[in-house]
């Protein structure tokens, strides 16, 4: 504790640039599983309590058979530990403008604002990835005649209802976190959603554990989430304090589209690029492609030009 309360107060006195915030999604999941949850695997996930052993940078090995877990459909995942958000990167996504231009790959090629949710420790959680796949971007909701159909794990997913029921003792940090992400990000949140945070909130108060997460991501990130710490209150229709924006609007000065640099297509594993004229330009999956506006863009968020490049 002597460690942390020491890092804590020198969090304080550096300015947030020079903070080791993760810049994007993959970073963000090394971050968390070194500096959050390295060790919380023996404690439990949080949907279903299920413990796991460490593999990879970021991902683990889950012990099914120890948290009673049922595999309702997709073995593989279920067998792992996957990276939640909290508040689905869709639900965020869909309010930025980049969205509508091209969806998720987009808006983490061009839009600072959402790559900074994105990579948002706050917000991410390991979870079972059978889980995390049956949740999706469904909203949190109550499901009272809803069974449950992961063995022990006590959630329930309401497929067409596009709906799911988290444990209770995850109910009080989903709200919290909630709050912080829409408050930090000017997020909408309807009515009825949050009057459902809200009584969340108060039926299930801050844990030990909620509070010390906090504060290991406030070293990382530089500022923690004031509504774990009580110094913030969420009222029906918060007026956001939108901290955590900043301008994604073009300059005047920015050359038309035909004149920009040809975009580069990043490995987010590998963190290399790869320009039009390379070898493996088009060769990697989707799933692991980050798309650039130039190489100087990808230079500066960590990647390095493949050696193939001429």
């Amino acid at each position: 504790m002597l460690l942390l309360r020491l890092a804590l107060l020198c969090s304080a006195l550096l300015p947030a640039a020079l903070l080791a915030a993760p810049q994007d999604f993959g970073r963000a999941k090394v971050e968390a599983r070194q500096h959050v949850y390295h060790d919380r695997n023996e404690i439990g996930d949080a949907y279903c309590g299920c413990t796991w052993q460490w593999a990879g940078r970021s991902g683990g090995r889950v012990d099914l058979a120890g948290c009673g877990y049922r595999i309702r459909a997709q073995p593989n995942r279920a067998q792992r530990i996957e990276w939640e958000h909290i508040v689905p990167a869709s639900s965020f996504g869909r309010q930025r403008q980049c969205w509508q231009q091209g969806g998720r790959a987009h808006c983490t090629a061009t839009d600072p604002v959402f790559s900074a949710m994105e990579a948002d420790l706050h917000n991410l959680t390991p979870v079972v990835g059978e889980v995390n796949a049956d949740r999706s971007n469904y909203d949190f909701g109550m499901l009272p005649g809803v069974p449950p159909r992961h063995g022990q794990c006590d959630v329930r997913v309401d497929f067409a209802g596009r709906t799911m029921q988290p444990p209770a003792a995850f109910r009080g940090q989903i709200a919290r976190t909630y709050f912080y992400m829409a408050d930090r990000y000017d997020l909408r949140l309807a009515p009825a959603q949050q009057r459902l945070l809200m009584a969340w909130h108060r039926q299930h108060p801050v844990s030990a554990w909620e509070r010390e997460r906090n504060q290991r991501i406030q070293v990382r990130m530089g500022h923690g989430n004031l509504f774990v710490t009580g110094e913030r209150e969420w009222q029906l229709h918060h007026r956001n304090s939108r901290e955590g924006l900043i301008s994604s609007l073009p300059s005047a000065t920015t050359p038309p589209v035909s004149a920009q640099p040809a975009p580069a297509h990043g490995n987010r594993n590998s963190r290399i690029y790869h320009l039009p004229d390379c070898p493996g330009y088009t060769a990697m999956a989707d799933r692991n492609r980050v798309l650039f506006t130039s190489a100087a863009a990808a230079e500066a968020a960590g990647y390095r030009k493949a050696l193939n490049c001429p």
